[in-house]
C-alpha cells in the first residue's frame, strides 16, 4: 500500500514514515496541509495518516479534498485534542478512522491493517490469481497453500503485481508505488528484489515481458512476448 503522513512535527513524521516503511508500506511524508493535497495529486495514495492540528489549510480541510478522489484514500486522523466535537468533525469530514495523541505505534499499525481489510472495489480483502493468495491485511502469502515468506518489500511488489495480474509493470511503476521518494531511479533494487520473489513464489508465476517490465501469469491466459 501506499501511505502519506501528513504531520508538521518533524521527529514525529520523520519517526512514523521510517517506522511505517519498516512495517511494509510505501511511505512518505508531508509537513503540512497544502503540501499533502500537492501530493495526494501527483500520486495515488491507498491512506493517509493525518494530523488534524496542521498550521495553514488544517486538517479538516485536507480531509474534505482529500475525500473527494476518485478513488479517494483511506483516512486515519490523528489529533491531541480532547474535545470530542474535534473528532466528530473529523469523521463528518470523511475521515475512516481517528486515534488520539499520544499513541502507540503497534495500535497505529493494527488500525492501518484494520483499514485495509476494509472491502471496497479497489481494495479486495484477499487478493487470489490462480493457486497463489496474499492477505494484505494479515500480510500472509500462500502459493498452493503453502504459506510463504517474504520481506516487506517483496510482500510490497507481489501485492502491486497480483493488484494487476495479468498487465505488464514496468521497473518505474515498482519504483513508484512500493518504494518512497528518496529511492535512486538508476538503482538495481527492483531486479534484486524480483529475483528473490521469483525464488520464493516461483519464477513461472512471474515472467519478465523483454524491454517492458513484469507480469505476474494468471493460468489460463495467453502469454504473449514474455521470456
Amino acid at each position: 500500500m501506499r501511505l502519506l503522513v501528513v504531520e508538521d512535527e518533524p521527529d514525529l513524521r520523520d519517526a512514523l514514515v521510517r517506522g511505517l516503511a519498516r512495517e511494509g508500506y510505501a511511505t512518505d511524508g508531508a509537513p503540512d496541509g497544502e503540501s499533502a493535497v500537492e501530493m495526494a495529486a501527483l500520486t495515488p495514495y491507498d491512506l493517509v495518516v493525518l494530523d488534524l492540528g496542521l498550521p495553514g489549510m488544517g486538517g479538516i480541510e485536507v480531509c474534505r479534498v482529500l475525500r473527494d478522489r476518485r478513488p479517494p484514500p483511506l483516512v486515519l486522523i490523528l489529533t491531541a485534542r480532547d474535545a470530542v466535537e474535534d473528532r466528530v468533525a473529523g469523521l463528518d469530514a470523511g475521515a475512516d478512522d481517528y486515534l488520539p495523541k499520544p499513541f502507540d505505534f503497534r495500535e497505529l499499525t493494527a488500525r492501518l491493517r484494520a483499514l485495509a481489510r476494509r472491502e471496497t472495489p479497489t481494495r479486495p480483502a484477499v487478493l487470489t490469481v490462480g493457486d497463489l493468495r496474499l492477505d494484505p491485511a494479515t500480510r500472509l502469502v500462500e502459493a498452493a497453500g503453502a504459506p510463504v515468506a517474504l520481506t516487506a518489500k517483496e510482500f510490497g511488489v507481489l501485492e502491486y503485481l497480483m493488484r494487476r495480474a495479468g498487465e505488464v509493470v514496468s521497473a518505474e511503476d515498482l519504483l513508484e508505488h512500493v518504494w518512497d521518494d528518496n529511492v535512486d531511479p538508476f538503482t538495481n533494487t527492483v531486479r534484486v528484489q524480483m529475483g528473490n520473489l521469483r525464488r520464493k513464489v516461483g519464477a513461472w508465476r512471474i515472467e519478465t515481458v523483454v524491454g517492458a517490465g513484469y507480469r505476474l501469469a494468471v493460468p489460463g491466459a495467453s502469454r504473449p512476448g514474455s521470456g
